[in-house]
């Protein structure tokens, strides 16, 4: 894909230095695709396991996980569906190609078209033979895409989004998407440690997001039709930074309107009007999903993780916890 958008090509050899694993048994590819996304899939093979060489590099980080996979091997990918811990996935072909099915939706996936797959679908991955198949399949939280479309039509959605299956990359909406796709990548490989920050990987995140709702045809899309509406306001800008800032701090519904210049009264009535829950409940469920984040990608005891995060009662923690994710907290640290 170069910069004019006439080469395809997302990169020549994307995330070369982060190989999770490369081995002759597939099995090892499944497991580790399970262990990159989070427990977001189940990954199944559809036919006999098969031999060949499989090869999977992957980066997961917050909202999103990317990974590079380079296998022979028929699969069947089972998402969650659940809306408080769903992921879209989008794969997209970097050599060779795949005869994807999603439900009654079918699509040869290549360097030219890519599948979106919502929060609930199951699709069916069978790389065509002939040349090595090798694609990128990046997961992107719904919460992202509900943030996202929020920030463009200054209301969350009111069900969950769903995008149409194919997505053509080779129109000139689909080259935008595909443009980011490869700056995230080109950052995620970058040797320079500014490109690791945490908070220009969300920012590039978020600009792919943005992209993909307005370039692929949704369940929303007439929301969108006659292109971006106010974002959220002022004060609840101001709200959403000082919680985002402060998050491993004590805060408080007092604490949020004295930085967003307004009463508890009129922020609360913002976030439900504009968010659909309260301040203190958006606190809590990012928190969460900070905190399950660290679980997955580091070795720290779950309860030094929550501590880190501001949860300072326990028995508390986990009831929450299970009621976001349908887990508790050592069962997300028994996939580590």
């Amino acid at each position: 894909m170069g910069s004019q958008g006439g080469d395809p090509t997302i990169v020549p050899t994307p995330l070369r230095n982060h190989l999770i694993t490369r081995s002759q048994n597939p099995a090892d590819l499944l497991n580790a695709a399970t262990r990159l996304f989070g427990g977001s899939i189940a990954t199944s093979p559809l036919d006999e396991l098969c031999g060949g060489d499989h090869e999977l590099r992957g980066v997961a980080a917050h909202g999103f996980a990317v990974g590079y996979f380079a296998s022979p091997l028929d699969v069947r990918v089972a998402s969650a569906g659940c809306r408080n811990r769903g992921s879209y996935f989008v794969n997209i072909g970097v050599s060779g190609a795949i005869s994807a099915s999603c439900g009654d939706l079918r699509a040869t996936l290549d360097e030219t078209t890519a599948g979106v797959a919502n929060p609930g679908d199951t699709q069916e991955l069978r790389p065509l033979r002939g040349r090595r198949t090798r694609f990128l399949g990046l997961r992107i939280d719904a919460a992202l895409v509900d943030q996202e479309f929020a920030a463009l039509t200054g209301h969350p959605p009111v069900s969950t989004v769903r995008f149409d299956f194919a997505l053509d990359l080779a129109n000139p909406k689909g080259r935008a998407v595909r443009l980011l796709v490869r700056s995230l990548l080109e950052q995620l490989d970058s040797g320079d440690p500014l490109f690791q920050h945490a908070e220009l990987q969300r920012s590039q995140l978020r600009c792919l997001v943005t992209a993909l709702l307005l370039a692929q045809p949704h369940s929303h899309t007439g929301e969108l039709h006659d292109g971006p509406q106010p974002g959220h306001p002022r004060s609840l800008r101001a709200a959403l930074a000082f919680i985002e800032a402060n998050l491993a701090e004590h805060i408080s519904l007092g604490g949020i309107a004295g930085a967003a210049g307004c009463s508890p009264r009129t922020l609360s009535s913002a976030f439900r009007g504009r968010l659909g829950l309260s301040p203190m409940s958006y606190v809590r469920n990012l928190r969460l999903d900070r905190i399950r984040e660290d679980i997955l990608a580091s070795s720290d005891p779950v309860g030094t993780i929550a501590y880190r995060w501001g949860v300072s009662h326990l028995g508390r923690f986990a009831g929450e916890y299970r009621d976001r994710f349908a887990e508790l907290p050592s069962d997300t640290a028994a996939r580590r």
